[in-house]
């Protein structure tokens, strides 16, 4: 392929911020197994506002240092069924936003799910990855990396 951009590489852990969301620095799991990109949010529901639908929730929760108890609302949102780590369908509530991952940002799908008995708060998958990124699962925290 003539005139493409080299991939970036990252490692199987990487710091993701999401910009629109006020959220930096957050532990993601690169994971080329799954195919869409799930952020763990806590109170996902539907609420009435002027006669439309909004999306509200509360990113990650109280146990994690970043959480704010900030309701966000997205007025445009989508609903798609999602195999979850247990191989189960489950019906997510999808947004888009922006993801910054080392200096790249793109704008991007992201699931939002209760991933409170996960390890880690974003899981970013191989939608997100295909013709930007290359993992080596070797390596941890290549853009970023934590101290």
């Amino acid at each position: 392929m003539e005139n493409q951009r080299p991939l970036l590489t990252i490692g199987r852990r990487e710091t993701v911020s999401f910009p629109d969301l006020g959220l930096d620095e957050i532990d993601a799991k690169v994971d080329t197994g799954a195919y869409s990109t799930a952020l763990h949010c806590q109170n996902i529901e539907l609420k009435k506002s002027n006669g439309k639908n909004l999306l509200c929730f509360k990113l990650l929760d109280p146990s994690h240092p970043e959480y704010n108890e900030q309701l966000i609302c997205f007025e445009s949102f989508n609903q798609k069924g999602v195999r979850n780590s247990s191989g189960d369908l489950e019906m997510r509530y999808v947004i888009k936003t922006r993801i910054k991952i080392g200096r790249k940002i793109v704008k991007t799908s992201i699931s939002l799910t209760d991933r409170g008995s996960m390890r880690y708060p974003v899981l970013i998958g191989r939608k997100l990855l295909k013709n930007r990124f290359v993992v080596d699962v070797t390596e941890t925290y290549l853009l970023n990396r934590k101290k």
